[in-house]
């Protein structure tokens, strides 16, 4: 599994018009996490990734660097199975490693679900849909997180 974290003061995500998730946070900041999915993903590593997510100390706070769950922050959640493209051969990427579909949805919802019952405020994009991601970066500041 494999997400871009981004520290953000805001960040929407569009389909066909219609705004389905977004995040407004310019006082404290958010994190826009693209989650890419893999094939051979250990069966918990949807945990790991959301503990990631929530605990990793990527935000400006009082003193240094706190995590989402230090401040509250929101989080927009949406699923990039790009992000496990190969492209160390040729000039097409491979996709080889993205888990299908089916696999990779109830994931996503796993790692919503539990960022949620963490208390953190999660919106999402629409799993399989072709989206508009807008963010404005505050740093800018991003992280790739692997598990």
């Amino acid at each position: 599994m494999r997400a871009v974290l981004t520290r953000v003061a805001r960040a929407s995500v569009t389909v066909d018009g219609e705004v389905v998730g977004s995040i407004d946070c310019p006082a404290t900041g958010g994190v826009l996490a693209l989650v890419g999915v893999g094939r051979d993903d250990a069966d918990d590593a949807w945990r790991t990734m959301a503990r990631k997510i929530a605990e990793l100390r990527i935000l400006e706070g009082p003193g240094g660097e706190v995590s989402v769950t230090d401040v509250g922050a929101p989080v927009l959640l949406v699923s990039q199975f790009t992000l496990m493209g190969r492209t160390a051969k040729g000039r097409r990427p491979s996709w080889a490693d993205a888990a299908p579909g089916e696999a990779a949805a109830p994931v996503i919802e796993r790692i919503a679900a539990e960022l949620r019952s963490r208390g953190i405020h999660v919106e999402q994009g629409r799993f399989g849909a072709m989206m508009e991601v807008t963010s404005v970066n505050l740093g800018p500041f991003t992280v790739l997180v692997e598990t």
